[in-house]
């Protein structure tokens, strides 16, 4: 059975064209806003990973210093090693990045990361209340648990972030998984 047509032409717009519009106008205006009201206080998911990532990365870079004032025989070994993570934390703070092949000396810039690492990591709870153990053996396998546990959980947060910084955290979760294999090379 076929149902009749209207007996009279609709005028104006249609019920679905008004919510299309109504909601075009919200994405419109929601999409202007100044940033300064309520809705900028709240950070998108992307964000907030990277906020974490880089709070991780300058909390294991305090880890880093902590183990290098406590047994300076390490320097050459780790130092390297703790130049990437410094670049890894400015990367994801988008700061720009140290030159990561400089020597593994302390240069003016590192200082400034570490100050900047012992900072936000005595100031975050990712610190580590741990104390650093007593021999060079046991330091490093302490840094490569860390380096460890840090890339696993970057690696299960890559399904949660869109494309260029999932990247960025899929390199260095491969960087710290590199690390900790360096870290306990020769142990075995």
């Amino acid at each position: 059975m076929s149902y009749p047509p209207p007996s009279r032409a609709r005028s104006g717009p249609r019920r679905r064209a008004l919510l299309a519009s109504a909601a075009g106008a919200a994405v419109l205006l929601a999409g202007c806003t100044s940033g300064t009201g309520p809705a900028s206080t709240v950070s998108s998911p992307s964000a907030r990973a990277r906020k974490r990532a880089a709070a991780d990365s300058t909390a294991l870079l305090a880890r880093y210093d902590a183990v290098l004032a406590a047994h300076p025989g390490l320097t050459e070994r780790i130092s390297p090693l703790r130049a990437a993570v410094a670049a890894h934390a400015a990367a994801f703070d988008g700061r720009a990045t140290p030159n990561a092949s400089a020597s593994p000396t302390a240069s003016p810039s590192d200082k400034d990361d570490a100050k900047h690492g012992k900072k936000a990591a005595s100031a975050g709870p990712s610190a580590s209340p741990d104390p650093v153990p007593t021999t060079e053996k046991d330091a490093r396998a302490w840094l490569a648990t860390a380096e460890r546990t840090l890339a696993d959980r970057r690696a299960r947060a890559l399904l949660d972030v869109p494309g260029e910084l999932a990247r960025l955290m899929a390199s260095v979760a491969a960087a710290g998984a590199a690390h900790a294999f360096v870290l306990t090379e020769g142990d075995k």
